[in-house]
């Protein structure tokens, strides 16, 4: 047959940009690869990785991450600590400024709740990425619409460079610069807020620290994963192992009784507040001061030298959408429909409900199923209409009623979060005015209940009605 009569292979349908390298950016990427949706992923540092000590991955998390790919779940069983048996897992609390005695457990599942260190999560994953897909040292400052009205945006960095994409997701954290052009540098919602909590967190070996509180408090290889947290007023502890039980994770939660951060800015127009400031072993001992000596002893486990970290959220700011808005003078960018935000970069939340990253996790899951509907369109519009003019309108139309329907579909959980997250966090340090800080059994009724609004979600559901919701906004 000759050459001339032989169709030609069908064009990628679209090319997503992904800027941020972080536990959202790297599962949004690993689940459009899963799918054959072309992306490049833009880190601004020299590696992908992630800040910080412990993290824990929730069931519903763990679900979502066998939607986005067999792959990545497996990748995340081989990383997490395991325990033999089948046996049940449980949080427990304990009464660390009274008599350190367990007050309550809540079931968590089999082999569940799992976690570990973030950088290993990261760096296993990070290995999954194919070659090429990945550019460093990239640090996104603007984007614009392309001229000649072809629908891409044209994204600048740091150091100049332009790049296109037909669709941009940030993944950029806390502080990102993608929620910023999306709503505007004069929206109070392209800032977080503080929280008037900050933390220290440390990695302490394992052996001094079951020297200190006993296997049944920090490692007992064949029967738990031993999640407990301390609670005391004004400030409480959690500790888990991480690293196949190297390690227990510590973590002190501090209620500050200034409300105004004093952790710096960076420098120049723009730069963000630093979320760390100097902080010192004394001042984690003060916060712990009357505690029971078993809790003091463990915090004095810590380094001398600490960093105190700032708990930022979005809930007294909280983002009014997403995505953004085609028309110029709203305070974007003026390309903001092909735009939109998932996991902190859209609705950051404390870490004392454990879901930040699965919930960043849900918002990647479903970007890869309508980013791969938008596809699946395009290749019938292809066969349909060739390669002109009026497919590269629908294009844009098509990411633009992607991320519509993953607002719509999102929105309403991750909004809920930010104050869920903060109302535990009051529970736990006694600061809640109707309910008494010994009052355990209301406590932690108030805690389940908020527990398994996370837990018990339907991420197969989900999926299901982000394609629904995608079908409704294309025919509208």
């Amino acid at each position: 047959m000759p050459s001339s009569t032989m169709p030609s292979p069908p064009k990628p349908p679209i090319h997503v940009a992904i800027i941020g390298g972080g536990i959202t950016g790297v599962i949004l990427a690993l689940g459009l690869q899963h799918r054959n949706i072309p992306f490049t992923l833009y880190e601004r540092l020299p590696a992908l990785t992630e800040l910080g000590a412990g993290i824990g991955f929730s069931p519903n998390a763990e679900r979502a991450l066998a939607l986005v790919d067999p792959e990545v779940h497996r990748v995340y069983k081989r990383v997490a600590p395991t325990r033999a048996g089948g046996l049940m897992e449980y949080f427990q609390w304990a009464d660390g400024h009274g008599s350190n005695e367990v007050v309550a457990r809540l079931a968590i599942g089999v082999d569940a709740f799992q976690g570990g260190r973030r950088a290993d999560f990261v760096e296993a994953w990070a290995a999954l990425v194919e070659g090429g897909r990945v550019r460093f040292g990239m640090e996104l400052v603007d984007c614009r619409m392309k001229e000649g009205g072809d629908g891409r945006v044209v994204m600048r960095f740091a150091d100049g460079e332009e790049e296109e994409a037909d669709v941009v997701i940030g993944c950029d954290g806390i502080h990102s610069l993608t929620r910023r052009l999306i709503l505007g540098p004069s929206s109070p919602s392209s800032r977080p807020s503080y929280t008037g909590k900050y933390c220290y967190r440390s990695l302490v070996p394992m052996a001094h620290a079951t020297a200190l509180l006993g296997p049944a408090r920090t490692t007992s290889r064949s029967k738990s994963l031993n999640r407990f947290l301390y609670l005391g007023p004004d400030a409480h502890v959690v500790t888990y192992p991480v690293a196949r039980d190297q390690f227990l994770n510590v973590l002190l939660v501090v209620t500050d009784p200034d409300p105004t951060w004093r952790g710096g800015k960076g420098e120049g127009e723009g730069k963000e507040r630093h979320h760390t400031a100097p902080g010192d072993k004394e001042d984690a001992l003060r916060a712990v001061e009357g505690w029971n000596p078993a809790i003091r002893a463990l915090v004095g486990l810590l380094p001398d030298a600490l960093q105190k970290w700032a708990i930022f959220d979005m809930h007294e700011h909280p983002a009014p959408r997403y995505y953004g808005l085609d028309q110029e003078g709203g305070g974007g960018c003026g390309c903001g429909s092909l735009l939109a935000v998932a996991g902190d970069a859209a609705h950051a939340a404390g870490p004392h409900l454990g879901s930040g990253a699965g919930f960043g996790v849900e918002d990647a899951l479903v970007l890869a199923e309508l980013l791969e509907a938008v596809g699946e369109k395009l290749q019938l519009l292809q066969q349909d209409e060739g390669e002109g003019g009026k497919e590269k309108k629908k294009k844009a139309d098509l990411c633009r009623a992607a991320l519509v329907a993953y607002n719509n579909v999102r929105y309403e959980r991750t909004q809920w979060l930010p104050g869920a997250t903060r109302a535990v966090c009051a529970l736990f340090h006694g600061q809640n005015e109707a309910v008494r800080r010994d009052d355990w059994d209301t406590v932690m009724q108030e805690t389940s209940k908020r527990f398994h609004t996370i837990w018990d979600y339907d991420v197969g559901e989900m999926v299901e009605e982000a394609r629904r919701e995608f079908e409704k906004v294309v025919g509208a």
